[in-house]
């Protein structure tokens, strides 16, 4: 029994240990523009753990750096959904969407072929 109980210790133990404070990760999110980029960039960085998040308007690429002891990947994602903008993970629901500005409406075909013309301008 002794021995369970030191084993058990030790396991807890090393996964306290295994978890980084300078996690990185990538996630794609869906926006079309320099206003999606800003509420896209504080919804993640307001995110308890969060240290950097920096995201591409042409790519739509988040890259985080975040403390795995203090969030992950999913709450950073929801966090991101909250405000309006999809990633792979968690969708925003219509209510979240439809709050954003009407030219960030990433969802519109028309919107995304206007941002497009806006770039080859």
């Amino acid at each position: 029994m002794r021995k369970l109980i030191t084993l058990t210790v030790l396991f807890m133990g090393m996964m306290a240990f295994s978890q980084n404070k300078n996690a990185k990760a990538n996630i794609e999110v869906d926006g079309v523009c320099g206003m999606c980029k800003e509420r896209i960039e504080k919804a993640a960085i307001r995110t308890k753990g969060v240290k950097s998040a920096v995201w591409n308007v042409d790519t739509h690429e988040l890259k985080l750096i975040f403390d795995e002891r203090k969030t992950d990947v999913k709450i950073i994602s929801k966090s991101i959904a909250a405000v309006g903008h999809d990633t792979k993970e968690v969708k925003a629901t219509d209510e979240q969407y439809h709050s954003v500005h009407a030219c960030c409406l990433y969802r519109d075909d028309e919107v995304k072929k206007d941002h497009e013309k806006k770039e080859e301008d």
